[in-house]
């Protein structure tokens, strides 16, 4: 089937972007105004209406959208439409507290296709591919938004979803998708998979990995493109704000996701002080809705940590790959360390595989550092082990200047990750 992708919009001129930006963020801004009670709240307590919103400058006049204010409005609070024109509810898992709930109309989930099938195009896939979504399915938004996207692409869909690693290695070998869509460090366990299965990955059909959910750096892109011989190339969203499909990398450019900002407006700030930063500084990325309806999002905090950068496959500015989050940063003994930061020296060292997780611990007034990470087969004796750890132990010092204590254990001894994978253990309460 040949699906027609009408590409004008994003290589439209930036001037005329702006334009269509402020009269749907006016648009958006009445919307949630008009029709939720926290909007109205937190803006009379800001000193602003919908009318003060003249130029695109005059957002950073508007309150944030905070986690805490999802949850605090649990769970239908946020929603700006009647519950009987809502049509789909996703929520997060609440592993760090209450879950937070995102609300769609009919219309919703149809620009979510369509935006999740123009980042299928920017990846390079078209109606001919075959889709093997490994995202999980259910009120997480990762495997539906990749679902209908795909549908939208005009793709053959398989809804895998996470989980059950040899069933996964079997269905790809079977049913030959071109594209798989899924979390990083699940990418990395299917390697396990297939080796496992006495195949090697790089014989499979798979060209084209679009991978989201988690961040990922560059070293892990280089390790999933070896392995498996495709292109591995980014996929940015959060379910706050849609889901997957927020941002698209190309695979033309590789150089980070392309947010696509007819739909969504993006800043950067400063975490501290909330003063909006000049493109090209590092802060966190925060997000206001254009065109949802059930769950307009004015202001969101994100709490990634990015910065945003020129355009360069289409007239859409990009942000770059995210170095970590605010919320996963962790302050070892005055020290700021991002589990990517680890990650990318574990990369770097061969006799290392890319499953790792930091354990912080309280000994006295002092907080403490473990890296526990996994030996390749070819570096399973113990001594290697020790060498192993002792060298990224270094390496983490020299580079990030924080003293850790690091655990290489032997293959396949650390779980699998079958959705996103969870870095940093927080033992200090326990």
């Amino acid at each position: 089937m040949h699906v027609h992708f009408d590409d004008t919009i994003i290589h439209i001129d930036r001037d005329r972007l702006k334009e269509i930006q402020l009269h749907r963020m006016q648009k958006s801004i009445r919307h949630a105004y008009d029709n939720v009670a926290h909007y109205r709240a937190t803006f009379k307590e800001a000193g602003v209406t919908p009318d003060d919103l003249q130029s695109l400058d005059d957002l950073a006049k508007f309150p944030f959208l905070t986690k805490q204010d999802m949850r605090n409005n649990y769970p239908y609070g946020l929603t700006a439409v009647p519950m009987e024109d809502v049509v789909r509810t996703h929520a997060s898992s609440g592993t760090t507290g209450q879950a937070t709930v995102v609300t769609y109309t009919k219309r919703d989930i149809d620009m979510w296709a369509d935006v999740v099938a123009r980042s299928i195009r920017a990846a390079g896939g078209n109606s001919s591919d075959t889709v093997h979504v490994a995202y999980g399915y259910g009120l997480f938004t990762g495997g539906l938004g990749a679902h209908y996207g795909a549908e939208r692409a005009g793709c053959n869909v398989i809804p895998m979803s996470g989980g059950a690693t040899a069933r996964q290695v079997d269905l790809i070998m079977d049913f030959k998708p071109t594209i798989i869509m899924v979390t990083p460090s699940y990418m990395l366990a299917l390697a396990d998979g297939f080796r496992k299965a006495g195949i090697d990955p790089r014989d499979t059909s798979l060209r084209i990995a679009i991978h989201g959910a988690e961040p990922w750096t560059e070293e892990m892109r280089r390790e999933i493109e070896e392995t498996f011989d495709l292109d591995a190339v980014d996929i940015y969203g959060l379910s706050e704000v849609i889901g997957p499909g927020v941002g698209q990398e190309f695979a033309s450019t590789k150089d980070g996701p392309t947010i696509w900002e007819d739909h969504f407006y993006p800043e950067i700030i400063n975490p501290e002080t909330g003063e909006v930063l000049p493109d090209g500084e590092e802060g966190e990325l925060v997000f206001t809705s254009l065109t949802k309806e059930a769950f307009p999002i004015i202001r969101y905090r994100t709490r990634d940590l990015t910065r945003l950068l020129p355009p360069t496959a289409c007239s859409m500015r990009r942000m770059a790959k995210i170095t970590g989050r605010s919320d996963d940063m962790m302050i070892i003994r005055g020290v700021n360390v991002f589990p990517m930061q680890i990650e990318d020296l574990i990369l770097k060292d061969s006799r290392l595989v890319p499953h790792y997780y930091c354990e912080i611990r309280r000994e006295g007034p002092m907080d403490t550092l473990t890296v526990v990470g996994e030996a390749a087969e070819h570096a399973a004796d113990e001594n290697t082990r020790i060498a192993a750890s002792q060298q990224l132990a270094h390496a983490i010092k020299a580079t990030i200047g924080v003293s850790s204590t690091v655990v290489i254990k032997e293959p396949n001894a650390i779980p699998r990750s079958e959705g996103k994978a969870k870095r940093v253990h927080d033992l200090r309460n326990k």
